[in-house]
């Protein structure tokens, strides 16, 4: 047992390392254990929080929010990633584990502080291989292990720059092809836990949409991550600012791990959390994504042509 402490430990705090090692990790997983579909689902949620981050090194992000506000939301999205993984990941290598020895070993989970919640759903999904309920009650509890610690702490969320993105709703998760072709939701009041719960439902449904499921999957085993939208504008006809990868923006982060509460103890689960989104419409995002963004950029450069023309009538 301690063996299986120590590796599931080791494993996890090398893979938490950065954004670009935690997207990897998931791919890998996933292209071992496909049965395990929410893996698929993190790593694409995963380089969606990359591209985010790499957007705040955008001059146009870093003029329209501020330097102080763009670093705030790094460290926000940094940390909520780095939290989820290192809740879920000892998860995934506890069944891994448990396939590889054909015996159920979920009782190393109260090792990993993981919520009674999710030992419960680990050994139904072992006894009836319900592969959609598991990921509902993954997406269920990773919502609610950021929800104290990132959410209601941060005050980035309650400043203006946030607040603007929310109500124009800047942000989207999106489903990368080698195509051009562009499919996710946006995001919209990501602070509000029933709503984060429900787009992870939405994106799911979406990404296991089997012509969807293939091109992405594809696009993932193909194109490694690298956290700059270059990764998939590349396949745009028009060119588009783009930023280096992110391993040269940003500098590795560390987070103290403070002793993480069971908030399933206290928590009422709705029946509908578990579950899955139907989707009746499927509609590409590539214009309307990136129609926003380019309204952005042409404010982005007024506004620095104002900034210009007032300080040369100063000088």
């Amino acid at each position: 047992m301690i063996n299986y402490i120590h590796y599931i430990t080791k494993q996890t705090e090398e893979h938490n390392f950065d954004n670009i090692s935690r997207t990897e990790a998931y791919l890998n997983y996933y292209s071992q254990h496909p049965e395990i579909e929410w893996a698929f689902l993190a790593s694409i949620v995963s380089r969606n929080a990359g591209w985010n981050m790499t957007d705040l090194k955008l001059p146009m992000f870093q003029l329209l929010l501020g330097k102080t506000s763009c670093d705030k939301l790094f460290l926000t999205y940094e940390e909520a990633n780095a939290r989820i993984f290192a809740d879920a990941y000892p998860q995934l290598l506890i069944y891994a584990l448990s396939k590889k020895e054909k015996r159920p070993l979920f009782y190393l989970l109260q090792y990993f502080n993981v919520s009674q919640y999710m030992k419960n759903e680990w050994i139904h999904f072992w006894e009836s291989k319900q592969k959609t309920r598991l990921v509902m009650s993954l997406i269920v509890n990773e919502q609610h292990i950021i929800e104290k610690p990132i959410i209601q702490k941060h005050s980035v969320f309650r400043e203006l720059p946030y607040r603007m993105q929310n109500r124009l709703k800047l942000n989207a998760v999106l489903l990368p092809t080698i195509t051009g072709k562009l499919y996710g939701s946006y995001t919209k009041d990501f602070t509000k836990l029933h709503r984060r719960i429900e787009l992870g439902k939405t994106i799911y449904s979406l990404l296991f949409q089997q012509h969807i499921y293939k091109q992405c999957y594809q696009f993932s085993k193909q194109i490694p991550h690298t956290g700059s939208r270059y990764d998939y504008e590349q396949f745009f006809s028009i060119k588009l600012p783009s930023t280096p990868p992110l391993r040269q923006l940003y500098s590795h982060v560390t987070f103290k791990e403070n002793e993480k509460e069971d908030w399933s103890l206290n928590v009422p689960i709705p029946k509908k959390w578990s579950k899955p989104k139907i989707i009746h419409h499927i509609k590409k995002m590539t214009l309307s994504f990136y129609f926003k963004r380019w309204l952005i950029y042409f404010y982005y450069l007024i506004k620095k042509w104002f900034i210009n023309v007032s300080n040369s009538f100063d000088e």
